[in-house]
């Protein structure tokens, strides 16, 4: 579909908006565009519009809607992608002055949303999403969808119905999901509680969307997810096991990209799989350092953690990962390096190239550094047929290191023991040396 992607500018929140880490204009042009390509759409023009405020009606000015109807009828545009929020009004006002379907970030969003989820439970979760925001919003629905793609047919046909949306149906589906998505979450629980009884810790990437971290979750799990240069290439959560410098074996989670006003109903739909990062011992945030707006994004991501009731400076749990490095120049680099190197330890970030795999060891031994106080370590000998006892400390614990001796019959068990469970050890084992 041929389509020109709008930015809203106003200028009178310029000298306030945002803090330090506000974006140019321009900055948001090229996300938008780069939205708007991730599903495919033939962008034919772009601009930024900068208006003194927000018109209720069309929420930019007659004069700018006038001219942008000549070159949507002259280019035979059929969507405009508007990077702001839209109330339902102004977008049925844009739509009939330029007769043409109208699409804002939250919309846009969901479509990529609903086009990339794969496993029942993104779908559910997208849907979810889409049907608190439609439920609200959507007074009339556009006819002729397209639905081949997949999403949500936002970017369908060329006319509209004036068919009311019934929001009684609309309601049960949301209660309907919400069920489902219950038994999603007590599912997970579970999972977690097998994974407390196997007890690998677990690392959650996050990061805002294209930073890099499903190639990252490749380079340290050597696995085959999808990773492209393209914004929301994965959405589903997927989990690896990684083996640490020290031997000892860590859950690796990838997790959906984060992304600048993401939508609050996305924030919750999503919830479900965001537990992951949660209930993580340690959470890697990985930043695309070659970006012009990396310290925005990371603004972004750690707000969005916040949201989600996550101390992302202050809690200890939080690893910065200074993802493609091999895309600075040498004076970027180094100003980069020597900041990095002013930080204490705790806090000092890696790093790094998913890509080329620079600071990969880095990044192994610092996880395994920043995991070492969640653990102890106890040496233990058994007789090697006390299977009983051995099967105990190999579903309760992490062997890091065994050594039998066939001729005396037993076994040598070096251990790293959960916090929480280093009584309960102890007790079960008294002889067991640290």
């Amino acid at each position: 579909m041929r389509a020109y992607v709008v930015v809203p500018e106003v200028r009178t929140r310029q000298s306030s908006a945002g803090g330090p880490h506000a974006r140019s204009a321009q900055a948001r042009l090229d996300e938008a565009v780069g939205l708007a390509r991730a599903i495919d759409l033939d962008i034919v023009g772009q601009g930024i519009v900068r208006i003194a405020e927000p018109r209720p009606a069309t929420l930019i000015g007659q004069g700018k809607v006038e001219e942008l109807k000549g070159l949507i009828l002259a280019e035979e545009i059929g969507l405009v992608v508007v990077d702001a929020p839209l109330t339902p009004a102004q977008q049925r006002n844009l739509e009939r002055a330029w007769n043409a379907k109208v699409l804002d970030r939250t919309g846009l969003i969901l479509e990529i949303f609903g086009e990339r989820a794969r496993t029942r439970e993104g779908r559910l979760q997208v849907e979810l999403a889409h049907l608190n925001w439609q439920k609200s919003r959507l007074v009339r629905s556009w006819t002729h969808l397209e639905r081949q793609r997949g999403g949500f047919g936002f970017l369908g046909g060329p006319g509209e119905t004036q068919i009311e949306t019934d929001r009684r149906l609309i309601q049960e589906r949301i209660a309907r999901i919400e069920k489902e998505l219950e038994s999603v979450r007590r599912t997970r629980g579970l999972h977690r509680d097998s994974r407390r009884r196997v007890p690998f810790p677990v690392v959650a990437l996050v990061g805002y969307t294209n930073a890099g971290k499903s190639t990252l979750f490749n380079r340290l799990t050597r696995a085959e997810v999808l990773a492209r240069d393209m914004l929301f290439a994965t959405l589903d959560p997927t989990l690896r096991a990684v083996r640490l410098p020290g031997g000892r074996r860590v859950i690796l989670s990838d997790t959906v990209g984060f992304i600048s006003d993401l939508p609050t109903d996305l924030v919750a739909a999503f919830r479900a799989t965001l537990e992951e990062v949660l209930e993580a011992d340690l959470i890697l945030h990985v930043r695309d350092v070659s970006h012009p707006d990396s310290a925005a994004q990371a603004a972004d991501v750690t707000a969005i953690l916040d949201r989600l009731g996550v101390d992302a400076e202050g809690s200890g749990r939080v690893l910065d990962v200074l993802n493609k490095v091999d895309l600075l120049d040498p004076v970027e680099r180094g100003r980069l390096e020597a900041s990095a190197g002013r930080q204490s330890g705790q806090v000092r970030p890696i790093l790094m190239s998913a890509v080329t795999g620079e600071g990969e060891a880095m990044l192994l031994a610092a996880i395994d550094e920043r995991l070492k106080g969640e653990v102890v370590h106890r040496s233990i000998d058994l007789e090697a047929s006390d299977g009983a006892a051995v099967n105990w400390i190999y579903e309760r614990c992490t062997v890091v290191g065994r050594s039998d001796d066939a001729e005396t019959g037993r076994v040598r068990l070096e251990v790293d023991i959960p916090i929480s469970r280093r009584d309960e050890f102890d007790r079960r084992f008294p002889t067991s040396g640290a």
